[in-house]
């Protein structure tokens, strides 16, 4: 039976957003730690090190999203390990997040000057103190910016868990509009959820750049 699109009906897909919001920000923890990972072997000495690490972007950044949910949520499943649609968005999001993160934040630290790393290196101090305490602290600052750009991207690419049945808000948005067949104002308020968690954080991303810009000018 069809019913109209009401306030009750908007206030459930406006608190779906909850879960919207729980999965982007599990992901971009994940991949925040895979991420630092991947970076640190793509600018590491060893070659096995850093040919790992590319192969593992490589894949991530050369497949759909969707294909890797697909993957990991029904691959899961074909080897007999039964996993819930939470469990494989999160897994499949925080791996695409280490590999778009691990490359953004490898361009960072390549960004550093040569001199500071070599500077590190005369005072005595080995890889993992150098770059804790001289490179990665200058690379941080440059990498806020396009992080932040980065999530923006994450928190609109969750809507693909919805395939593989998890219901979030592009899922919730969905479930309303079969019930309502009303599919302008059922997918216009998901829309202006999405707006409204990505815009916030675009402005950030773009104040950020512009004051970093002005402080390598001077």
């Amino acid at each position: 039976m069809i019913r109209a699109f009401g306030w009750n009906e908007f206030l459930v897909i406006v608190a779906a957003a909850q879960w919207t919001i729980a999965l982007s920000a599990i992901a971009f923890a994940g991949g925040s730690v895979g991420g630092l990972l991947v970076a640190l072997m793509r600018v590491a000495d060893t070659r096995a090190l850093r040919l790992s690490a590319t192969g593992f972007i490589r894949v991530f950044q050369g497949t759909p999203l969707l294909m890797q949910l697909f993957l990991v949520f029904l691959g899961m499943n074909i080897f007999g390990f039964a996993i819930n649609p939470w469990i494989a968005a999160t897994i499949a999001l925080a791996l695409h997040a280490s590999a778009f993160l691990g490359e953004i934040w490898r361009g960072c630290i390549e960004a550093v000057p040569k001199g500071q790393r070599e500077a590190a290196t005369a005072l005595g101090l080995r890889y993992f103190r150098s770059m804790r305490h001289v490179i990665l602290p200058q690379a941080a600052r440059i990498a806020v910016a396009p992080t932040v750009g980065f999530l923006v991207q994450l928190i609109k690419g969750t809507s693909l868990a919805s395939i593989i049945g998890f219901t979030e808000l592009t899922r919730q948005g969905q479930i309303i509009n079969n019930a309502t067949f009303s599919p302008f104002l059922v997918f216009g308020t998901v829309a202006t959820v999405y707006f409204l968690l990505c815009w916030p954080l675009s402005l950030i991303a773009r104040r950020m750049e512009t004051r970093f810009s002005r402080a390598t000018a001077r």
